[in-house]
């Protein structure tokens, strides 16, 4: 914290807005005074998260963690105290001098690990492609030829778009130059193409190179693209070819474009899906933010997960070929199983793909088709069926008749499904009796189907509950008279200074009976003469581990009246003061007592029992 000045890190805090940069991570819905969401730190069946937008702060209900907007984006981008602000700067579009967080990106506490080096290795293969393309002569008819694809120079910066150049020998030798030529390192990386010798030649020579980026922006890998066609060389050359996995890169999670495209998803509260990087691009250019790609490959169970983080409507805007209809296909189905996603479908007519589109009819008509020509999910597929089908072939238009009626069973809306029922009957001269009687013969089956796949899961739960990560969850034990007036009085030491000096006025020591508690108020005194504006945010920085900093927020989430009553820290205090010996006594006779029934001894039991009651009495007294 000291490399940044304490009135820069106050700044950012207050110009954030924490509901604002959570939104950009997690879907946060409103119920009564919070925001809340499913957890993104253990596996939340229902909705446990919750933000303050009034005390900005966040809290888990159900794992505890918690803390204010730098805690959350330390702990879901795993990176330190000074990337999170610098991040939470950006988030909130706060300007601020950037050169304050450099130092912090580049000297990560993990430097060291295998992870580490292999980002530091990324970082700079990407700084070093970039530099070939954009201020070499070697990268000269690789950038023109993006320029003639319509690619823009700002495009190009934006993306860090490279070029790997004909020396195959280059990068190693840049590599080199800035002290990152750890052979381990450089086999692991997944730059250099397979040999058995020692000799490190680039894996994406004479290629326009894409760099792959996660979802904390970090360059984790790179697709390279062909651009010139080698006649001399017989072989057949992959169009795309993609890094290897490796510990920092792994296909099947990624998504192109993710990093930058979040926030403008959870802003227009949909994603477009692209078949490709250079679609995901010409979109951007077109003013279509929210716009991601996979790597390559058939939309995967994790892509889908980390949408379902930041939206639940997806518009699947692939190309209007055969091949792209059938790609439109398998990713309806398989978000449809995995999720709740709303979805539409935005084919491109004509076989063209986004860029042959805006080339043909400009960014204007681009726009208009992805605003309004969209199909339900259960338009296109009534489209998609009639593919090859002679539907003036009597057996061949049952068929079809058939399948739509059921596809329609997943259709929940009652409205929507009688509409297409509708629809059906009128092109097919049928009535919709006739049609709702065969589509309930397919909604008995599909439960039936259903029933035996979720008997199937039942019978591997054991296994996956083996495998599922375990969650600590709270202590909901009751809690007593005097750990109430602990939380409520912390509560308002942390938001009111006048409460401190009623507290050190006291003669004797004050004690809590939660050792947590006990600490948070040892911390507080020296936070409180340490800092010259002391507040409930800063103080949650200043505590030393995730756990406290849970309490602090856990306390902090308290539903207490703004105003403090006449006499209420008085009251506090002498109940936790007066009562506290007490308390103990009876804890320690309790379990004395468990240890007498186990035991056996009924004449202790009897008389411990006596002694509680008697104790309980005192207490009530007080």
């Amino acid at each position: 914290m000291s490399r940044i000045p304490e009135e820069t890190i106050n700044t950012i805090r207050e110009q954030t807005d924490i509901v604002q940069v959570i939104s950009q991570y997690l879907q946060l819905r409103s119920s009564g005074q919070n925001l809340f969401a499913s957890c993104p730190f253990h596996d939340d069946k229902t909705p446990s998260f919750s933000v303050s937008k009034k005390k900005q702060i966040y809290h888990c209900f159900s794992c505890g963690r918690g803390g204010n907007v730098f805690s959350f984006l330390q702990e879901i981008e795993g990176i330190s105290f000074v990337e999170a602000v610098g991040r939470t700067a950006e988030l909130s579009n706060i300007e601020v001098d950037q050169s304050l967080f450099e130092q912090s990106k580049y000297n990560r506490p993990n430097a060291d690990s295998t992870k580490g080096k292999l980002l530091a290795v990324y970082e700079k293969a990407q700084l070093f492609y970039h530099h070939i393309l954009v201020n070499t002569k070697a990268g000269e008819e690789a950038l023109n030829y993006l320029i003639d694809r319509g690619i823009t120079e700002e495009s190009i910066e934006t993306f860090k778009i490279g070029f790997s150049p004909p020396k195959r020998e280059a990068l190693k030798m840049y590599l080199e130059n800035e002290n990152l030529s750890e052979t381990d390192i450089l086999k692991k990386s997944g730059l250099f193409s397979d040999r058995d010798d020692d000799k490190f030649y680039d894996r994406f020579t004479n290629r326009i190179l894409f760099p792959i980026m996660d979802a904390k922006g970090h360059t984790v890998a790179f697709s390279g693209r062909v651009f010139l066609e080698n006649k001399d060389d017989q072989r057949r050359t992959a169009k795309y070819m993609n890094s290897p996995e490796t510990e920092i890169f792994n296909k099947r999670r990624i998504l192109f474009n993710y990093d930058k495209a979040r926030p403008n998803i959870r802003r227009e509260q949909e994603v477009f899906l692209f078949e490709g990087f250079m679609d995901v691009i010409s979109a951007w250019q077109a003013g279509i933010k929210n716009g991601l790609a996979t790597m390559g490959t058939s939309l995967t169970e994790e892509q889908v997960h980390t949408l379902d983080k930041v939206t639940d409507h997806v518009v699947i805007a692939y190309d209007g070929d055969s091949a792209g209809l059938e790609a439109i296909k398998r990713a309806t189905e398989f978000i449809t199983e995995e999720t709740h996603f709303s979805i539409e479908i935005a084919a491109f007519p004509e076989k063209m793909d986004p860029d042959d589109f805006i080339q043909s009819k400009g960014i204007d008509a681009f726009k208009d088709f992805l605003s309004h020509g969209r199909d339900t999910l259960m338009s296109f597929l009534m489209k998609y069926h009639k593919q090859d089908i002679n539907l003036s072939n009597e057996s061949d238009r049952l068929k079809y008749i058939d399948k739509v009626l059921d596809e329609l069973t997943r259709v929940t809306s009652a409205v929507e499904r009688e509409m297409y029922l509708n629809q059906l009957a009128e092109n097919f001269d049928l009535s919709t009796e006739s049609l709702k009687e065969q589509m309930h013969g397919h909604i008995v089956s599909n439960q039936k189907e259903r029933r035996k796949k979720q008997r199937k899961r039942n019978e591997n739960q054991p296994n996956r509950q083996q495998e599922a990560p375990q969650v600590v969850r709270q202590n909901k034990s009751k809690l007593t008279a005097v750990m109430k007036a602990e939380n409520a009085l912390l509560y308002r030491l942390f938001t009111n200074d006048d409460v401190w000096q009623k507290i050190t006025s006291l003669e004797k020591e004050l004690s809590f009976s939660i050792e947590s508690n006990q600490l948070l108020f040892l911390l507080y005194e020296e936070f409180y003469h340490s800092y010259d504006n002391p507040n409930m945010h800063a103080y949650i920085d200043f505590l030393p581990d995730e756990k406290l900093k849970s309490r602090a927020t856990e306390i902090m989430m308290l539903t207490l009246s703004e105003e403090i009553a006449p006499g209420e820290i008085e009251d506090y205090l002498d109940l936790i003061c007066n009562r506290q010996p007490l308390q103990d006594l009876i804890q320690n006779k309790r379990e004395e007592l468990v240890d007498a029934q186990r035991s056996g001894d009924k004449q202790r039991q009897q008389s411990l029992s006596i002694e509680i009651i008697n104790l309980y009495r005192q207490l009530k007294n007080k």
